[in-house]
């Protein structure tokens, strides 16, 4: 597989990601652009759903220019964590980097589920993920966001969220985030 000729230049033609089985067992590392390219390459990625103590839960708009679902809402902050990583550390460096989260504004990250899912992203690429699901809880909700990262920043009720996702459908939001609320309101 390659990568086409225009892509070669975008910053995560510059990084890799760990491909991975369907039980998350590692294989081997692989381009970041080539696995998000042609039909893409099964690896691991997280996503951060960050509550306050009232219920709510923090989306993130993605910035516009995100190659993929740019300006689409997220429950977050999503990624994939680098060789020798854990989800939990890449889990408080991307709410570090993104949002400015420190360590102190929570008190624990739980890693509460995992699934795997492909979708493609119009004619720009796919996101082929073993995707772990991490929660955490803020004591403090003092925020300094990233405009690189993120366009937009909102606080849902999450009940109200997944009970009636119809109402909130003009936002747009990343797949993975809606199967892991998806998933997460059955369990």
């Amino acid at each position: 597989m390659s990568v086409p000729p225009d892509d070669l230049e975008h910053e995560n033609a510059k990084q890799d990601v760990i491909a991975v089985d369907a039980d998350d067992t590692e294989q081997r590392l692989v381009n970041r652009l080539e696995a998000h390219t042609g039909d893409g390459i099964r690896h691991r990625a997280f996503t951060s759903l960050v509550f306050d103590g009232e219920g709510n839960i923090l989306l993130a708009q993605r910035a516009p220019e995100k190659r993929l679902w740019g300006s689409y809402w997220d429950g977050t902050v999503a990624s994939h964590p680098v060789e020798g990583q854990s989800q939990e550390e890449a889990t408080r460096q991307r709410l570090e980097e993104e949002l400015g989260i420190t360590p102190d504004q929570y008190d624990d990250v739980r890693l509460t589920d995992r699934f795997e899912y492909k979708r493609y992203f119009e004619n720009a690429g796919v996101e082929h993920e073993v995707c772990a699901v991490l929660k955490l809880t803020l004591t403090d909700r003092s925020l300094e966001p990233d405009p690189e990262e993120v366009a937009g920043l909102m606080w849902v009720p999450y009940e109200r969220l997944h009970e009636n996702p119809e109402w909130y459908r003009q936002l747009r939001l990343c797949p993975w985030f809606e199967i892991a609320m998806r998933r997460d309101v059955q369990q």
